[in-house]
Formats: C-alpha cells, sequence, structure tokens
C-alpha cells in the first residue's frame, strides 16, 4: 500500500543571492591605530572647520539665537574651549589670531584680537592653577565672564581712539555686553562639548599609542 504523499514546502535557502546580501560596514578603527600623520591632519580639519563655522555664525541671526539685536560671541566661545586645557602663550595666541579674522570680516579698529587674546591668556593662566571644572554650568559661567572682559577691552579701546563720546559708548556698552555674555553662555556647550571630547579622545591616542 502506497503511503500518500503530503505536500512538503523546500526550505528555503539560507543563503541570498549576492545582489541581496548585505553589504557589512568596516568597522571605524580606534583612534589610537590611526597613523600619526593622519591623526594630526584629521585635528588639524576639526579646527579649521570648527573656527569658519564660528566665524559663519557670527554676522547670523536665526531665532533664538539674538537678543535684542545681538548675538553670541562664537568666536570667543571657541576661544574658551580651546585655552581650557592648553598654556596661556597658546591660548593667547589663538585668541589673537581669531581676533585677526574677526577684524577682517568687520573692522580693524578698534582690534578684536587685543580682546580675545587677553581671554585665551587669562584662560590659560586658570587652567595652570587647575581652577576651571569639566562641568558645562561651570564653562557657561566662565564664558559669560570671559565676554564682559572681551566686551569692556573693546570699549576701553574705542574711548582711547576716539571714535565716539564715552556717554555714548559706555551706554551702548550696557546693551550689547549684557546680551552678548547672556547668549554666548547659554550657547556654550554647543561648541565646547564636542571640541573638548575629541581633543580628550585625541590625547588618551596619542598617550597609548
Amino acid at each position: 500500500m502506497k503511503i500518500p504523499k503530503f505536500w512538503v514546502r523546500k526550505k528555503q535557502s539560507s543563503q541570498q543571492p549576492p545582489s541581496r546580501r548585505k553589504k557589512r560596514k568596516k568597522p571605524i578603527k580606534p583612534l589610537s591605530r590611526w597613523h600619526p600623520r593622519l591623526r594630526q591632519m584629521t585635528n588639524w580639519a576639526v579646527i579649521a572647520v570648527s573656527v569658519l563655522l564660528c566665524l559663519f555664525l557670527l554676522p547670523t541671526r536665526f531665532p533664538g539665537m539674538e537678543l535684542l539685536g545681538i548675538g553670541a560671541n562664537w568666536l570667543l566661545i571657541w576661544v574658551v574651549a580651546w585655552s581650557v586645557k592648553r598654556s596661556a602663550l597658546q591660548g593667547a595666541f589663538a585668541g589673537i589670531i581669531l581676533g585677526l579674522l574677526q577684524d577682517a570680516m568687520t573692522s580693524s579698529q578698534p582690534t578684536h584680537a587685543l580682546s580675545l587674546g587677553l581671554v585665551g591668556f587669562v584662560i590659560g593662566l586658570f587652567q595652570k592653577q587647575r581652577f576651571i571644572q569639566e562641568d558645562f554650568i561651570f564653562i557657561a559661567l566662565i564664558v559669560f565672564v570671559m565676554a564682559i572682559l572681551s566686551d569692556t577691552v573693546f570699549a576701553l579701546q574705542m574711548i582711547v581712539t576716539g571714535t565716539a563720546s564715552s556717554d555714548v559708548i559706555w551706554a551702548y556698552y550696557k546693551k550689547v555686553t549684557l546680551a552678548s555674555a547672556i547668549l554666548s553662555s547659554l550657547w556654550a556647550p554647543v561648541v565646547y562639548y564636542p571640541l573638548n571630547r575629541w581633543w580628550q579622545q585625541l590625547k588618551l591616542a596619542e598617550q597609548s599609542s
């Protein structure tokens, strides 16, 4: 007697056609395994792109990025982020370079190089004494104070050069300084966090390689 045959589904082959196979992404090598020259070039690229981005953000006035018609001082935030873990001379040098770049976009009289250079120098001194912590709130407070210092130096330059009367300068100074300090401190983590994290990873990679 013949046993009736039941319909049996053929098992689908576990192997998919080459066209349907998902291409596996090659895992990115840890930063410590990168070639030292590649790490250095990448670091310079990060620095250049971040500085250019801050330069482009200076004249922009998007919603939430201005107060009383005044925007955040993005270059000052960058100088603070750079100088937190570097020497006073390195901070001053970065501040002068970024100040000259800002002068090229606005005006060289009075110059922004003096105020930003002083900010980088002061932050570098604090770092040497280990007064600066890694807390975002503390960084925002540092940016707030440095924004007031930078605008004060800028206003004093205007008085010395006789750009306008001292009464007009100080009246404008009060309005600009407070708005710029508040916005800069609020937006400081946006610049500080990614840059600081990158430089931390870069330092660990150089130590372990």
